[in-house]
């Protein structure tokens, strides 16, 4: 899939560098060294040929990237394809706002996140991640009261972006759930779970770095725009982690780790060449 136009303007920018390099190198050469009338129709198209090669090569590049870094107020900020239970360190896993873990197509969907952490990476028994959560000394404005008139799943309820820390996972309260266990967020909502959440990454990261997903990319229907695509989810991300007080301190860093069936429909290209990511 392209993702980056042939005449991107960032494309353009990063191939006159190397352009400016070569013609300069050209151009020093010729103030010494004559090139032989034979030769110089022969050199204009190596010259030509190697320039559009360049352009190319700086054209593919663009659109193949699937890692890149980026600085933000001295944090590094690695946005990458892969497996975000492979990374080191801690890893964020968006449950719903009263921590549910009934994996069963209606609470919890088996090809989410969510559901394949359950499923597949607890490797404890159900019932002692429920406890934990259970007798987690959260903070008082993390519980937000109790949903008695819940017909399935558990009643308490939670603030958006609380943390519950299991193992080397960052368990957090992400997604509100209507009366039909659907996934639902405003944007209001969106931006409110990512301030909260930063700022609790940052009351308990204790100098580890740590991997987080899109959030809200996948299942979750942010209500009024259902259009929005990962890569504005990912803007969203970092711009919030920039206006946050989370920073991490060397060699800590926040890791955005991409699904690999998604890298290709998100611009790394145009992420790396704005600043902050923006």
């Amino acid at each position: 899939m392209v993702k980056v136009k042939l005449f991107d303007k960032k494309v353009r920018d990063e191939f006159f560098k190397y352009a400016s390099g070569i013609t300069g190198a050209i151009t020093a050469y010729v103030l010494f060294w004559d090139i032989p009338d034979e030769y110089k129709t022969l050199a204009g198209i190596i010259c030509i040929l190697l320039l559009l090669g360049i352009y190319a090569f700086v054209w593919r590049r663009a659109n193949k990237l699937t890692s890149i870094d980026l600085t933000v107020d001295g944090t590094t900020v690695t946005i990458k394809a892969g497996d975000i239970f492979s990374q080191p360190g801690l890893k964020a896993i968006a449950f719903n706002e009263y921590f549910d873990t009934q994996v069963d197509e209606k609470i919890i969907a088996s090809r989410s996140l969510n559901g394949i952490f359950i499923n597949k990476h607890l490797n404890r028994d159900l019932a002692e991640l429920d406890e934990h959560i259970a007798n987690y000394r959260f903070e008082r404005e993390d519980m937000i009261g109790v949903n008695e008139e819940r017909v399935s799943g558990k009643k308490q309820r939670y603030q958006l972006g609380t943390i519950c820390v299991w193992q080397d996972y960052l368990l957090t309260a992400f997604a509100r759930f209507s009366e039909h266990n659907e996934a639902r967020l405003t944007m209001a909502e969106y931006l409110t779970f990512l301030i909260n959440f930063w700022d609790r990454v940052n009351r308990v990261y204790a100098m580890e770095s740590v991997s987080v997903p899109i959030f809200g990319s996948g299942i979750t229907r942010i209500k009024e725009h259902r259009g929005i695509s990962d890569e504005e989810l990912l803007k969203i991300m970092l711009w919030t982690f920039r206006v946050s007080e989370m920073r991490f301190s060397y060699p800590a860093k926040l890791t955005i780790v991409i699904h690999q069936d998604k890298i290709d429909k998100i611009n790394l290209f145009e992420l790396q060449s704005s600043k902050n990511g923006l």
